[in-house]
């Protein structure tokens, strides 16, 4: 799961894209419901009418600071996993750069790393992270 993860070398399929970010994302907000609930025992806090939790001036800065180191992994495993998405489909991970483009880049980034068969069979970033998919379309032929 580490070189899944955190290493922005090789290639992977639409499946492990998925898979990894789906996990990932379901782990890393456990994780932050335990940190803000421990976090919030020691921190003074006021309670709204509602029962709503709230934290006002320099009681908020473990809560920022304990949240930011937690969101700098989750911002590098995403570019890692969107990197290893354009490698399978045959492109720098350079592209991964398309999600700021104001209003498409998000949509063509989703489209292109969630949905999008990869190149079939190896490419200049490695083998083809579907064991099989290149006799696939041989196979269908015959």
């Amino acid at each position: 799961m580490k070189e899944l993860l955190f290493s922005a070398q090789g290639r992977i399929g639409r499946g492990q894209f998925w898979k990894g970010s789906i996990l990932f994302g379901l782990a890393l907000m456990v994780v932050m419901t335990i940190v803000n609930l421990v976090i919030g025992r020691f921190i003074g806090n006021q309670s709204g009418e509602a029962g709503n939790y709230s934290v006002e001036g320099a009681a908020a800065v473990p809560f920022i600071l304990a949240n930011l180191a937690l969101m700098i992994p989750a911002v590098w495993a995403g570019i890692c996993l969107g990197i290893k998405r354009y490698h399978d489909r045959g492109k720098s991970g350079l592209w991964i750069l398309i999600m700021f483009v104001p209003f498409i880049g998000g949509i063509w980034y989703f489209v292109e790393t969630g949905f999008l068969r990869g190149t079939i069979g190896p490419n200049l970033y490695g083998a083809d992270p579907v064991p099989g998919a290149a006799l696939a379309p041989i196979a269908a032929a015959a």
